[in-house]
């Protein structure tokens, strides 16, 4: 398609009235949206007139206003959705203090070093390793445990005892 005068002067009318590519394309007939935007630039013509749609205001959203005060909210115990009142909240169970845990002695003849230990005795580091004393446990460990008696008693702790100490924290 070729672009006479007449079809030039049309475009830049369209153009000036603030038409979109696309509709003046539709308006034209036999030309694409990119054949339009494409002989705008050669044109020059930058100015536009107002678009022929309505501009959208912004609309200022105003945020929820704070209650005065803060509520403090009523306890919930188990499933409300068909109790008639609300009951008292339960009172707390007493914190329980962990036991402190207590050394365990262990002479020096049944102290180890990783190079002696075995699938029998206690693997329980005590010490830093970077220090010249560390050492591992070494008494005779539980059957299929890595750790003596002592030892597992600290690493291993009852579920009950963990979501206990977690809920109390």
């Amino acid at each position: 398609m070729a672009w006479t005068d007449d079809r030039v002067e049309m475009l830049t009318k369209l153009w000036a009235e603030g038409l979109s590519a696309s509709q003046i394309a539709t308006r034209m007939g036999g030309v694409t949206r990119n054949a339009v935007i494409g002989k705008v630039h050669r044109l020059g013509l930058s100015g536009r007139g107002r678009p022929t749609r309505a501009t959208r205001t912004k609309t200022v959203k105003q945020k929820p206003s704070m209650p005065h005060a803060p509520r403090t909210p009523m306890p919930v115990v188990g499933n409300t959705a068909l109790k008639t009142t609300p009951e008292a909240a339960p009172e707390p169970e007493a914190k329980v203090e962990p036991a402190p845990l207590r050394e365990v002695e262990i002479p020096a003849g049944e102290r180890r070093t990783i190079l002696t230990l075995n699938e029998h005795t206690c693997k329980w580091p005590i010490g830093d390793p970077g220090d010249r004393n560390f050492h591992f446990c070494g008494r005779k460990s539980e059957t299929a445990m890595p750790y003596c008696k002592d030892h597992a008693a600290v690493a291993y702790q009852p579920n009950h005892d963990r979501r206990r100490k977690k809920a109390a924290s």
